[in-house]
């Protein structure tokens, strides 16, 4: 493989953001202003909280392809609770909701030993299910839109505080996965749980932690929207997991575990909230704005495999005299 084409495959986040950037730059006016960076930032943060617990679980070699009704479900039970705990409480409660979903993903996974996409597909249908059941399948309305508009407002002429939250929640994961000996076993359980297990790492209570921790936020990214909306709906999140995962592997984390970085899951986000963003501005269909995200995680896929094809390579055998 050429040297230039190597580099360009190892630097493929970095190169597929500035493109998409470029793009949407040149094909839609207005784009490099603050006003849009910050609306697709903000918009972008949803899909980034996700990401961000789905980053650790892949990393751990797991996955969760319930994230979007745990999202759906948690900000309903935020906005349904409102009347009797307070905004504040019942905030908190929708975040623990996501937790409870992450303990019982966690425990089909790691207890019963059902193989992680079967499990999350199956809970994914059973909490879609209760949000519906929750809300009669119609949407309900929160206390206070007054809140909803403080959430949204743009600080620093860029940040909101769904934005700032996740920018420093992935700046944190960053210190924690390259840093830390937990995130060094994180790593180890990816790579091979087995071995993990007889260097004395504890393979299912990370896989466990990681279930919990995806879900918990995909709870908060779930309270956070239905606070911003001031609107709980059982249809929330039915789009989100296709978005997130393309995410995730367009920041290089792997799907079979064991390799993926916070930074490069902030440049995936980046990506994809522009896409996003850009299509919306051209007015480009919803579903035509799956069927991208559903290629670049195609694309994603193959050139990693194609990074790691060149990278196995042997070397040519010596001609015999």
């Amino acid at each position: 493989m050429p040297a230039f084409v190597s580099t360009l495959l190892r630097y493929r986040v970095a190169v597929i953001l500035c493109l998409t950037l470029a793009a949407a730059t040149l094909i839609v006016p207005g784009f490099a202003s603050l006003t849009t960076l910050s609306l697709g930032l903000d918009r972008g943060s949803t899909i980034g909280l996700i990401a961000i617990g789905l980053t650790v679980l892949l990393i751990a070699g797991q996955i969760d392809l319930s994230v979007g009704s745990v999202f759906a479900v948690s900000g309903i039970v935020g906005i349904m609770l409102q009347p009797a705990l307070g905004m504040g409480w019942a905030a908190l409660a929708g975040v623990l909701a996501g937790t409870a979903a992450g303990v019982v993903n966690g425990f089909l996974v790691v207890a019963l030993r059902i193989n992680s996409l079967v499990a999350t597909l199956a809970t994914m249908l059973v909490f879609r299910s209760v949000a519906h059941w929750m809300t009669a399948s119609q949407p309900i309305p929160g206390n206070d839109i007054m809140f909803s508009i403080t959430l949204s407002e743009i600080y620093l002429e860029v940040f909101t505080v769904r934005s700032g939250l996740f920018l420093v929640s992935i700046l944190a994961l960053h210190v924690w996965l390259t840093r830390t000996v937990a995130g060094r076993n994180l790593f180890a359980v990816g790579s091979n749980a087995l071995s993990a297990e007889a260097s004395g790492i504890s393979a299912g209570r990370i896989m466990f932690l990681s279930f919990v921790f995806a879900s918990t936020l995909a709870g908060v990214a779930g309270v956070l929207q239905s606070l911003a909306t001031n609107t709980g709906s059982p249809v929330y999140g039915s789009e989100l997991t296709v978005a997130v995962i393309a995410a995730v592997v367009v920041g290089g984390t792997r799907l079979e575990g064991g390799r993926g970085s916070a930074l490069g899951t902030l440049g995936g986000v980046l990506t994809i909230a522009a896409l996003t963003t850009a299509m919306e501005f051209q007015s480009v269909p919803a579903y035509m704005q799956q069927v991208a995200s559903g290629l670049i995680l195609i694309l994603l896929v193959v050139l990693d495999r194609t990074v790691r094809a060149g990278r196995r390579k042997p070397a040519a055998a010596p001609a015999h005299a």
